[in-house]
């Protein structure tokens, strides 16, 4: 995925994370930043469901709170500081430039609460994908009400058969969609 504010995306690295979708789907899975935009299992598995002109949103730490450190009355409230707490959880490079962006304009206790939020709720509108040529996940294609759940066979054109990703069938990453075409090619075969 393409990502519009995407000067941040120059490098690459791993993250764990946890995207979040308007549709309330949430993967924590890891994300790869490339010198395209972002990639990866996350973001692949939530591609399912991103429609052009929706935001994704990007836990960058999750489980973790990164300005804890900061809240203590004696503890130094600095870009130094918030950056060094933030190089404990993320690349240097990630840390450094996503401080650059979202500098803190104060340093209450209010203002580290909304930094923190940003942290896990980093709202990231995609300008695209890579298309069909670089796909892998694909939605779409002949409706599953259409065919015959005991032999994939078509309703409406008796001796045609349709199974894998032809059908309007889409499962998580993790092999659901290989099994969905080996199971739907095994039914079909069998009808045979």
């Amino acid at each position: 995925m393409k990502a519009t504010a995407t000067p941040m995306l120059i490098w690459r690295a791993f993250l764990p994370t946890s995207s979040r979708w308007c549709d309330g789907q949430r993967f924590r899975e890891k994300m790869l930043f490339t010198h395209r935009g972002l990639s990866g299992p996350a973001v692949l598995q939530v591609s399912s469901y991103w429609k052009t002109g929706q935001a994704i949103r990007i836990d960058l730490v999750p489980e973790c709170a990164v300005t804890v450190s900061l809240q203590p009355p004696a503890s130094p409230r600095t870009v130094a500081a918030l950056r060094a707490a933030l190089q404990t959880f993320l690349p240097n490079r990630l840390a450094n430039r996503w401080l650059d962006i979202h500098t803190p304009s104060a340093w209450t206790n209010a203002a580290l609460r909304e930094i923190e939020g940003q942290i896990h709720e980093w709202a990231v509108l995609p300008a695209g994908t890579e298309g069909y040529a670089k796909a892998e996940v694909t939605a779409g294609g002949v409706n599953t009400e259409e065919l015959s759940a005991k032999t994939m066979e078509s309703r409406k054109v008796p001796g045609l058969f349709f199974i894998g990703e032809v059908v309007d069938v889409t499962g998580h990453l993790g092999g659901f969609n290989f099994q969905w075409a080996w199971a739907s090619g095994a039914c079909a075969g069998r009808a045979l």
